[in-house]
């Protein structure tokens, strides 16, 4: 569906005469934008974390912007829903005040692989949209080949923690695990990983992270209790989750399905190498010949690589060689240009 707007109705349009009488549009960043997030003000989950990352973002373009769990009618130019399923309802509301206003929908791990093969809502939000964000390029596979055309990648960034928390020398290999637990994340991985480690390995493995359930709280207890090597901190503010990474020397992301971990990103801000199961997202983000994959839910091959890791310099070299080439992907300035581009892109094919 291809939305046009009436005339006078996208405040970010001004049109000025060129040579020869041709029209051309100026951008003018003073755009009301309301962008519908599911998860709730200070949560620590991805979708809020980037969510209020691109809030600051649009503002510093010049725009006002509200964020909002839900689109009850306010003024605005623009929707920008992040979560294709759970902001159904505000993009429906959206669209049926305003049939031909421009609308983004960025897509989650969840959207991509889950929800729009299974639900028609997820299918509808694509349809309406004007745009759909992806956060890396391997998710395009996953979206239906006449939706392709208005998909546009937006790597998530990240700035490098300062240097007073950088990773020290000791006694200890460290390695990081940093995710709620929840059933998508696989979170015990790397902790039943240790166990076929050989006794005299010098890893261990800090996990931070919320357990969304009793019943992962007290499984993570329980692997404490049996493994000294692995310690769950529950939940901790970002600010001690990014310290935490910074003085680890891997992270470790065993999720079942990721749109584009924002962990991923501050991990290559960091220096710090991943080893990450080979799911599309992480696929998109690393690249496909990144050496720190291994298959999903995969023990032994998590085990093996934290061995090469620890015990062989040169693969370890070559992890902290892969990620560094990608780490200019994470740039905020790269995310911040992108984001201009897509806003550009929408003046443009919207104007009267």
């Amino acid at each position: 569906m291809r939305n046009h707007l009436k005339l006078g109705t996208f405040r970010g349009i001004v049109s000025v005469p060129r040579a020869r009488g041709v029209g051309t549009s100026l951008y003018n960043p003073a755009m009301r934008i309301f962008m519908a997030c599911p998860a709730p003000p200070r949560s620590r989950k991805g979708n809020r974390v980037t969510a209020d990352r691109w809030a600051g973002i649009l503002k510093s373009l010049g725009h006002r912007l509200t964020l909002g769990q839900d689109y009850r009618g306010d003024a605005c130019d623009l929707l920008v829903a992040l979560h294709a399923r759970r902001s159904f309802p505000a993009i429906r509301h959206y669209r049926r005040l305003h049939p031909s206003g421009p609308l983004i929908v960025a897509l989650t791990g969840t959207d991509l692989y889950r929800d729009i093969q299974t639900s028609r809502r997820a299918r509808q939000s694509l349809e309406w949209a004007d745009r759909l964000v992806l956060l890396q390029p391997a998710g395009l596979d996953e979206l239906p080949t006449a939706l392709r055309p208005k998909a546009r990648v937006i790597y998530q960034s990240a700035l490098p923690t300062p240097r007073k928390s950088a990773k020290h020398p000791g006694p200890f290999f460290d390695v990081c695990v940093l995710g709620h637990l929840r059933h998508e994340k696989d979170p015990f991985r790397a902790a039943l990983a240790l166990r076929q480690l050989p006794a005299w390995s010098t890893i261990r493995v800090t996990h931070a992270g919320q357990a969304l359930s009793k019943a992962m709280a007290d499984r993570a207890r329980a692997l404490m209790s049996r493994e000294s090597r692995y310690r769950w901190l529950g939940e901790v503010s970002r600010g001690q989750a990014r310290r935490l990474l910074a003085r680890s020397r891997l992270l470790v992301l065993s999720s079942r399905l990721e749109g584009g971990a924002n962990v991923i990103s501050e991990a290559l801000a960091d220096g710090v190498p991943v080893l990450a199961s080979r799911i599309s997202g992480s696929v998109g983000l690393l690249g496909a010949r990144y050496p720190g994959f291994f298959p999903v839910g995969d023990t032994r091959a998590l085990a093996k690589l934290l061995a090469w890791a620890e015990m062989e310099a040169t693969f370890y070299t070559r992890l902290q060689h892969c990620c560094a080439d990608r780490a200019h992907l994470v740039d905020p300035a790269l995310e911040r240009a992108d984001w201009q581009s897509l806003l550009r892109e929408l003046v443009t094919e919207h104007e009267p």
